[in-house]
């Protein structure tokens, strides 16, 4: 009974330095709730949004760019339901690349999974291009790839530093574009309506050439019509 009762310091002190390495090899949870849900809400709003709405209105007509969003948000709506099923289903941290890997083909999953990195890969020059368009506009005689700098540097500062530090920046950005985006839809129908802007009549340029509708159903390789333009409203849902 003694000898089994007896402590082995050796074996201890094994097992204590096992535990403090699992223990500092763990990630910190550092994002609360508010955090994620500002992040979900504001990556549903993606840069072509701000950048490419007016030259959707222009190639599809207004009626034509509106059925070009809702068409597009209407797929976003049933892929991310549908993924929000399997993810409650079977919970895995290789989100869908891990689903296509078990449900279709591995190699399905390892396209996916690549496909994806490219999308974010590029769509972090496409950001950094937008903002030097965006400030370009105010500082002309600037160089562009000054402001798209900048902005790589600011980037890389705030993933680099903490995640708590991510969250926050994310929680404020996401809260001043859905703002932007509240106070675009306030304004766009005060100037239909004509409050903002002087009278205009809304019935008149409705009727006026293909009746909202410039193009028609278009298709995707002239680049015109409602077809014309699905792609680029795609842009406005990337983050989702």
């Amino acid at each position: 009974l003694t000898s089994r009762c007896r402590i082995n310091p050796i074996k201890d002190r094994i097992t204590e330095n096992s535990s403090n390495s699992t223990t500092e090899t763990q990630v910190k949870r550092g994002l609360k709730s508010r955090h994620v849900s500002m992040i979900a809400l504001g990556g549903t709003i993606g840069t072509g949004l701000f950048l490419t709405s007016g030259d959707v209105i222009h190639t599809a007509g207004p009626f034509g760019a509106l059925t070009a969003y809702v068409l597009i948000g209407a797929m976003v709506y049933f892929l991310m339901t549908s993924l929000g099923e399997m993810a409650t289903y079977l919970p895995t941290s290789g989100s869908f690349s891990d689903y296509g890997t078990r449900y279709v083909d591995p190699a399905f999953g390892f396209a996916l999974g690549w496909n994806y990195w490219l999308n974010w890969a590029i769509t972090v020059a496409v950001d950094l291009t937008a903002v030097a368009l965006c400030i370009k506009f105010w500082l002309p005689d600037v160089p562009s790839w000054i402001f798209s700098l900048i902005a790589l540097i600011i980037v890389f500062s705030i993933n680099a530093l903490s995640v708590k530090t991510f969250g926050e920046t994310e929680y404020w950005l996401s809260a001043i574009k859905i703002t932007v985006v509240v106070l675009f839809l306030i304004i766009g129908f005060l100037s239909i309506f004509g409050i903002m802007g002087g009278h205009i009549d809304v019935a008149k340029n409705l009727s006026v050439g293909n009746h909202g509708f410039v193009g028609g159903l278009g298709s995707f390789t002239t680049g015109g019509g409602i077809l014309g333009v699905l792609l680029v409203t795609h842009s406005a849902f990337q983050g989702t």
